[in-house]
Parts: C-alpha cells; sequence; structure tokens
C-alpha cells in the first residue's frame, strides 16, 4: 500500500465520520426520570431538544426532587446519546475501539 492510497483512505474515513456525525444531528433519543413523569429530548449530538415535566411532580414546597428528577432525565439522555453515537461509530470502525473518536 502506498502512501496515496492511504490518504484516500484516510480521506474516505473522515467522508464517512462525517455523513454519520449528521446523521446523528437528526436522530433522537429519549431520557426519562420518575417512571416518565420527566423527559428529555436528546439527539446523537448529545444536545437537549426539548423537556417535558408532568405538572404533579412541580411542587413549590420540594424544589430538590424536580431539579433531581431533570439532572437524571438529562444524564439519562445524554448516556444513550452517546450510546447511539458509539454503536454509529463502532459500524464504520469494524467494531474497533479507537481512541478519541467518539
Amino acid at each position: 500500500m502506498d502512501i496515496s492510497e492511504l490518504m484516500q483512505q484516510a480521506r474516505h474515513f473522515q467522508e464517512k465520520m462525517a455523513q454519520i456525525q449528521e446523521e446523528l444531528a437528526t436522530r433522537t433519543v429519549t431520557g426519562t426520570a420518575g417512571g416518565g413523569m420527566v423527559t428529555v429530548t436528546v439527539n446523537g449530538k448529545g444536545e437537549v431538544l426539548g423537556m417535558s415535566i408532568e405538572p404533579e411532580v412541580i411542587n413549590p414546597d420540594d424544589p430538590q426532587m424536580l431539579q433531581d428528577l431533570i439532572t437524571a432525565a438529562v444524564n439519562d439522555g445524554l448516556r444513550k446519546a452517546k450510546e447511539l453515537g458509539q454503536d454509529e461509530m463502532s459500524k464504520l470502525t469494524g467494531g474497533m475501539r479507537i481512541p478519541g473518536l467518539f
């Protein structure tokens, strides 16, 4: 394998990776907490797109509970988005774990 062939493969890899990242931006996952009382929608890039809070968990006397539920739902959504990204990237790398890739 010569250097030009290696460079061509690297360009192809970069193009495929860019395509995957574009696709991830359009895919969403949902994080939940409190048995679905708080839900968060996150795209595959890890951006929070929306949130839903059931009125019965809004208690002015206990704001800490709502804060904890929101934090848990966001973390659940971000974890799922990360897994989605890792799954898509593993298709590109053939399952090889490349440090720093995702």
